[in-house]
């Protein structure tokens, strides 16, 4: 298909019907109700200055590498009458059934229209929704995004992070593994495998879980396994540890005040990223930047953590947030406050792959997670399988950017079929010795 097909003529006309509303509801909150419509309400609209291009097609996958998983990855896949096909990624852990049902939910605001208007999909999905997205239909709208950004570069013959501007490095994009050893022998020899690879950065985490106020022997067990990070891996690897909520601010600023001296690259998570306060009382007594942001929810809840200067590094996640759309605010707003990106991404490939375009595009980008260690696991051989290259693994250290239009990879249902959906499991539930919630 020649590009300047999809460009030329005017989009189709349709019958978009919008709501309105009722002559006796004083308060505004009843509608009445729409039409069938065989386009979205408001599609319309855009006719004069869209494409041909219609969305014909919208499917949510479960795929499960293992029966039992927590997190199966939720695939979504959006079709056109043009024959281009996007892919996206909206994995919620422990919630899968809810966001492939969410974004079976959204198939009225897309089928019939044109997939090109992406901002406005986007903010139609989130107001129309009315409750502000939480982690579901964040997922939902995530997934649905980055295919429709997909198709976007597919259409326009370029991959993603040059629509965004970039590349602002034209080495690829920085990250960083996870930390796979507990021994001083197995941490200084991922020290070692660092340097034979170009890596420069790991993460890992802190030992057992924390009550609100902790005794020194588990504080002590802490602040020795970081101490053994940094004395192991060596001094010139940077080095990020994420308490994952697990602390309390009281806890937290314990720790970080006794492991000032290891110059860690930030502590993520140091309390729950709710509590904006008490992460802020964490920021006033550290010198250590302090990381977190992998649970928030589209762009605006990232506003308060930002403008009451708590955190040196945001950690959103693609999946999550709102897609491509949504992290790419999110790092503007960021950008503009003078801090930093450093995208959390554990779950498939194609939500980090979506990342690595955001983060080539980002003047304001640190380095970026993907929650492998230095030797590929099983996990990422199916990912090879699937898309034809090895996805998420770095050269030099670096995530190498794609070429190709799109997101830069293709897949086939076909290919999905090997591992069906095993079905929604929980995560972890971890709890304190006497009986009461932990975090985690």
């Amino acid at each position: 298909m020649i590009r300047r097909h999809f460009l030329s003529g005017l989009g189709l006309a349709g019958a978009g019907a919008s709501g309105r509303l009722r002559a006796d509801d004083a308060c505004g909150c009843a509608l009445m109700p729409q039409a069938a419509a065989t386009r979205p309400a408001g599609a319309d609209a855009f006719d004069r200055v869209g494409t041909k291009v219609r969305i014909t097609g919208v499917k949510a996958f479960g795929v499960s590498l293992t029966p039992d998983s927590d997190r199966p990855y939720v695939f979504v896949k959006i079709e056109t009458n043009q024959g281009v096909v996007g892919w996206g990624e909206g994995t919620l852990e422990g919630k899968a059934a809810a966001v492939m049902a969410c974004a079976d939910d959204f198939k009225e605001f897309l089928i019939g229209a044109d997939p090109m208007q992406v901002e406005h999909h986007w903010q139609s999905m989130y107001v129309h929704s009315f409750y502000r997205a939480g982690p579901v239909i964040g997922s939902a709208i995530s997934g649905i995004d980055q295919a429709l950004w997909d198709i976007r570069g597919k259409i326009l013959g370029m991959p993603v992070y040059k629509l965004l501007g970039g590349p602002v490095d034209p080495r690829g994009v920085r990250g960083y593994y996870h930390i796979r050893g507990n021994t001083p022998e197995e941490l200084r020899k991922v020290g070692e495998t660092a340097k034979n690879q170009g890596i420069t950065c790991f993460k890992s985490g802190i030992p057992g879980y924390y009550e609100w106020i902790e005794t020194n022997q588990k504080i002590q067990r802490a602040v020795k396994w970081m101490q053994s990070l940094r004395e192991n891996i060596g001094p010139d690897i940077d080095i990020g540890v994420d308490f994952h909520a697990k602390t309390s601010p009281s806890v937290a600023s314990i720790l970080i005040k006794e492991i000032e001296p290891l110059n860690l690259l930030f502590v993520e998570e140091p309390c729950p990223p709710e509590n904006v306060k008490s992460m802020a009382r964490i920021a006033r007594r550290s010198t250590t930047p302090i990381a977190t942001g992998e649970r928030l929810v589209a762009a605006y809840s990232c506003r308060e953590l930002i403008e009451l200067g708590v955190i040196d590094i945001l950690q959103c996640d693609i999946n999550h947030v709102g897609g491509i759309t949504a992290l790419w605010k999110a790092g503007a707003v960021a950008e503009a406050s003078g801090i930093s990106m450093a995208p959390h991404a554990c779950e498939g490939p194609i939500g980090g792959l979506a990342t690595v375009h955001v983060d080539a595009a980002t003047p304001n980008f640190l380095v970026q997670e993907i929650c492998s260690g230095v030797v590929p696991e099983m996990k990422e051989k199916v990912w090879h399988e699937w898309l034809g290259f090895p996805a998420m693994r770095m050269v030099n250290g670096r995530f190498p950017l794609p070429e190709k239009p799109g997101l830069g990879f293709e897949l086939t249902e076909a290919a999905l079929k090997k591992y069906p959906f095993g079905g929604t499991r929980p995560m972890a539930r971890v709890f304190h010795d006497d009986g009461s919630v932990a975090e985690w």
